[in-house]
């Protein structure tokens, strides 16, 4: 096999001494964990779940009467390094690299009506596209006379776990090449949101339009049905197990999709790629299953996408992931019960604290077949062992090596993955 040299992760020390200075002072007193059932939820959804922060004041909270106001930020820096046999470079060329994957503002609060609505701004830095977008923005409106929320804005559409979770919480070191190629991360329309709780079932259910997002790199869609359903059979502070189905009904923006995804690493080229294609219509159908057992947790999804279209084949495209993690120092990941998600990783003690931080490692496999109908654009698989060092909640370190094969054009390469990350949010 042909190797390339790999970077540094040492090249991380720069990014490590900016992020510090971005820190807020920690103080050294213990309070008490978040319980691992979370029953609230708040304009922003995941994004807005941060765990409660230790031993900080309360500088980025105000009361401005007719609502508060939290701000907040995140701030992240990958880096990858590729080593592909000559298989994998015919196919397509990695390079080794380093950068900004996004900064972030996040403003959120509570308005001072009697029927509770919260609120929710975000811009983010792409890195990739060098360029301010917004994220996460609108408001939450809840309707306790029928265990619901309502949400009007740009949010998550609501399907997989992994997209619903904000991405710096996820436990794989990214999300599956599947939702990539198919999931926008965001939608602008309106989310209903529900939790049964006698029953243990939870659910949400959206339209979005693109008459504000044509423009947006995530607009895929002219429009997008999306609906989740999940059921908890098993649910307490330490056992949980989490079933869902998911669906979409859509229609390809502008009567084109092109189907394509990367290989789990953010700066690297896109692997599998079906060009573009006439196509009218789109089904979308997913399972996704999760078990949590104390600081164990194993599980994954699998989708399907169904395309309509005549000239293609009317291909059927299909991935998922299948992972096991673990909190090697004993953290239980929070769940929120109303809108079906795991919440981050909270250390027992911080490293500010005299402590070990939360150690997290964990083990993915991912799969994408975008061969279908008459388009050939790939199919590739990944394993990937990951460790996470939790500092404290709003600082992670982040390094995983990834194995993949990619067959495409005819032929099978392998391609080894050096990934490296830092990240701070609050």
């Amino acid at each position: 096999m042909k190797q390339h040299p790999k970077p540094a992760f040492l090249g991380g020390i720069a990014s490590v001494a900016l992020l510090l200075l971005m820190l807020p002072c920690a103080s050294s007193a213990q309070a008490t964990l978040p319980a691992t059932l979370d029953t609230t939820i708040a304009a922003g959804e995941a994004d807005a779940q941060k765990p409660v922060k230790r031993g900080l004041a309360k500088y980025n909270e105000f009361d401005l009467g007719f609502t508060t106001l939290r701000l907040g930020y995140g701030f992240l820096i990958d880096w990858n390094s590729f080593s592909q046999d000559d298989q994998a470079e015919q196919q397509v060329k990695a390079q080794d690299d380093v950068g900004l994957r996004d900064f972030r503002l996040l403003f959120k609060g509570k308005l001072a009506t009697e029927r509770a609505i919260t609120w929710s701004a975000g811009i983010m830095y792409d890195g990739a596209e060098k360029d301010w977008f917004w994220r996460q923005t609108g408001f939450l409106i809840a309707f306790p006379e029928i265990s619901s929320h309502f949400f009007i804005g740009r949010t998550k559409e609501g399907y997989s776990q992994y997209k619903v979770m904000t991405g710096y919480d996820i436990w794989t070191i990214e999300r599956s090449p599947f939702n990539d190629a198919f999931i926008p991360i965001l939608g602008d329309g309106i989310k209903w949101l529900g939790h049964a709780k006698q029953h243990h079932l939870i659910w949400n259910l959206g339209y979005y339009a693109d008459f504000l997002s044509e423009k947006e790199k995530f607009s895929t869609y002219d429009h997008q049905i999306v609906a989740r359903l999940a059921y908890l059979p098993i649910m307490n502070d330490k056992d949980l197990l989490h079933i869902a189905v998911m669906g979409r009904d859509t229609k390809p923006d502008e009567g084109a999709f092109r189907a394509k995804s990367k290989p789990e690493a953010f700066l690297g080229p896109n692997y599998v790629d079906t060009g573009k294609f006439a196509s009218d219509h789109a089904n979308t159908f997913g399972i996704e299953a999760y078990y949590r057992k104390g600081s164990w947790l194993v599980g994954g999804e699998y989708g399907w996408q169904a395309m309509s279209a005549d000239t293609s084949g009317d291909p059927v495209f299909s991935g998922g992931n299948l992972s096991i993690d673990w909190l090697a120092t004993g953290e239980v990941r929070g769940y929120n019960t109303v809108g079906g998600y795991f919440n981050g990783v909270s250390p027992k003690r911080t490293v500010f604290e005299g402590g070990p931080g939360a150690v997290e490692l964990g083990i993915n496999y991912s799969y994408i077949d975008l061969d279908s109908g008459n388009l050939h654009g790939g199919k590739f698989w990944r394993i990937t062992p990951v460790i996470k060092w939790h500092l404290m909640d709003y600082l992670r370190v982040e390094m995983a090596y990834g194995y993949g094969r990619l067959d495409r054009f005819g032929v099978q390469g392998n391609t080894e993955f050096f990934q490296g990350r830092i990240l701070t949010a609050l």
